[in-house]
């Protein structure tokens, strides 16, 4: 804990450091424990937020004059580029990657390769069909989205312009408005120092890998030329546009393939009274969603937490977990009623998890649960989709149903295949959307869901899930990682070594000899056993670290597992 002689110190050294020299976000994280520590109110919690504020003054102006190329590379993944406040990501950088962006579609006359990709083939009409650009509530949002508008707008691009919103809404307004594609200024649950660039294209989905490759190419090119883009905006071609408003056009249009509908699920919510809903925010874009979303529902039966809007996040890290869903279970647990729903939403409001008080219940059972609910409950006949770390409880009732399963590397961007067939499209890092909605994670889609399950089952999600487990398997996921000594190109030669692995081999895992009956190799290495219970060894693609995902067939067994994924480890020098 610091002192306030060690805070005063710091701020006395921002005062004097130059940008490049100080992280201010250090000083931010002090700051925030600090006044977490204080009564909320009281004079020694407002000064400490008017430090925290002097500190934000400052990454304001880094924002502003930055010109340094970001310290960490532009580079585009499965969601876009992140990077740190102020010293990755400022004006400076998002003009560059904005313009990256249209210089795509400038030259889509000399280069057709890239338009199927990007769902238009001509740049005048891309001009005329325009982006939607928004921004979750990260400090500097507004900025980064006046930034990519004034670029586009000065090359003639009409901007539908989203304010701050949730990227399943911002994925909506996409398809609705029949845009050319979308900016997005968010870093989805990174913690409070990052800021982030999502680009999708006509589809409203993330992007294939041949535009983000492009994207970044381009990024790189121009920085390294050190061009210096000044747009001269045109504020005619700016059309405000209302994303919520978009999402439930979208969401309403489309009933009839997914079967929710959302006016009955308020109709019913508005003649029950003995459901109560605690909805966690996490002081993200949602919380300016969530009266609107839930209109129908009595005020009496929802409790709202962390709605205000605090670009520290409270000092959590604000990604849905185990550790935030303390305030959700607390709120249910005060209240009386038999049927409980709990759920904590990331910042971008595209990750979701599930509490009813006494069981928590993530993406891997949700998803799960979600397509047995559209399959039986609602009559959709259909494959489901789910990434290769992924719980097999899917799998499970794929095969009692009698559908397929289709199951890619990780990265949601992996189900554009079928995103158009398979009912429930989800991966174990809460992301979830369905038939007929968004390609994009959604975590209203998976709201509507929930609300709808206990409406319709007259249970809470804990007895449903656990009613699934009697039926079809007993599954328990859980993840895990070890720090190895390499990255990148020399820990995937050593991991290379696992490959050894055969359909029929045997693999001591606890005490039992389990015989190995499927080794998929798509994304890492994942071996499936005899009684189905599964693990998967796959590197970061950031740190020097390898992940271990696992699957047991009891609680106990979990542990037995990752014992094994480290013994494999161990077998070819990485441990």
């Amino acid at each position: 804990m610091a002192s306030p002689s060690t805070i005063d110190q710091i701020l006395t050294v921002l005062n004097t450091a130059n940008h490049a020299e100080h992280d201010y976000f250090q000083a931010i994280r002090i700051l925030v424990t600090k006044r977490n520590e204080s009564p909320v109110n009281s004079a020694e919690y407002e000064g400490l937020q008017k430090k925290i504020n002097s500190v934000y003054a400052k990454i304001e102006d880094e924002i502003k004059t930055n010109r340094n190329p970001p310290l960490t590379p532009i580079k585009f993944g499965t969601s876009g580029w992140r990077g740190i406040i102020g010293k990755d990501i400022n004006i400076y950088t998002v003009r560059l990657v904005t313009r990256a962006i249209a210089q795509i579609y400038l030259d889509l006359q000399h280069n057709q390769e890239l338009a199927e990709a990007l769902g238009t083939t001509d740049l005048d009409e891309a001009r005329r069909r325009g982006a939607v650009v928004g921004h979750d509530n990260r400090f500097g949002g507004p900025l980064f989205a006046q930034a990519a508008c004034d670029v586009l707008t000065s090359l003639g691009f009409t901007v539908h312009f989203a304010g701050e919103s949730t990227t399943g809404a911002l994925s909506a307004a996409v398809l609705e408005l029949g845009a050319a594609f979308s900016i997005n200024l968010t870093p989805s649950h990174n913690p409070l120092e990052y800021a982030g660039f999502k680009y999708n294209a006509a589809d409203g989905g993330p992007a294939a890998p041949i535009l983000t490759s492009r994207i970044t190419e381009l990024a790189l090119a121009f920085l390294e030329r050190e061009v210096q883009f000044e747009p001269t905006p045109e504020p005619a071609l700016v059309r405000q546009c209302d994303p919520l408003a978009l999402w439930f056009s979208l969401f309403k249009k489309n009933k009839g393939r997914h079967g929710l509908d959302i006016d009955d699920i308020m109709t019913r919510l508005a003649s029950h009274d003995d459901l109560i809903l605690a909805v966690d925010c996490l002081h993200g874009a949602s919380r300016i969603h969530i009266d609107r979303l839930l209109a129908g529902m009595p005020q009496k039966a929802v409790v709202k937490i962390r709605t205000t809007a605090d670009v520290t996040f409270g000092g959590v890290a604000p990604e849905p977990s185990p550790a935030n869903m303390g305030s959700v279970n607390a709120a249910l647990q005060r209240h009386p009623h038999r049927l409980k729903i709990g759920v904590v939403m990331d910042p971008d409001g595209d990750r979701i998890r599930f509490s009813d008080g006494t069981t928590e219940i993530d993406m891997n059972a949700f998803g799960a649960m979600a397509y047995h609910f559209l399959h039986e409950g609602k009559g959709k006949k259909g494959m489901v989709a789910k990434t290769v770390a992924t719980s097999n409880m899917a799998n499970s009732l794929a095969a009692a149903f009698g559908e397929e399963v289709f199951e890619p590397k990780v990265g949601f961007k992996e189900f554009k295949p079928v995103i158009d067939k398979a009912l429930v499209c989800f991966e174990e890092s809460d992301g979830i959307t369905v038939i007929g909605h968004t390609p994009e994670k959604d975590a209203y889609i998976g709201l509507m869901l929930a609300l709808d399950m206990v409406l319709s089952r007259n249970e809470n999600l804990g007895d449903y899930y656990r009613e699934l487990a009697r039926q079809f398997g007993a599954f328990f996921p859980a993840k895990d990682g070890v720090v190895v000594s390499q990255q990148g190109h020399a820990l995937q030669s050593s991991l290379d070594g696992l490959k050894k692995y055969r359909p029929g081999d045997s693999l001591k895992i606890g005490a039992t000899e389990r015989s190995i009956s499927q080794v998929i190799d798509i994304d890492g290495l994942k071996l499936v056993f005899d009684d189905k219970s599964w693990l998967l060894i796959r590197p970061s693609g950031t740190e020097p670290k390898v992940r271990f995902y696992v699957e047991a067939r009891t609680a106990q067994g979990k542990e037995d597992l990752f014992m094994s994924a480290r013994h494999m480890l161990a077998d070819i020098g990485l441990l």
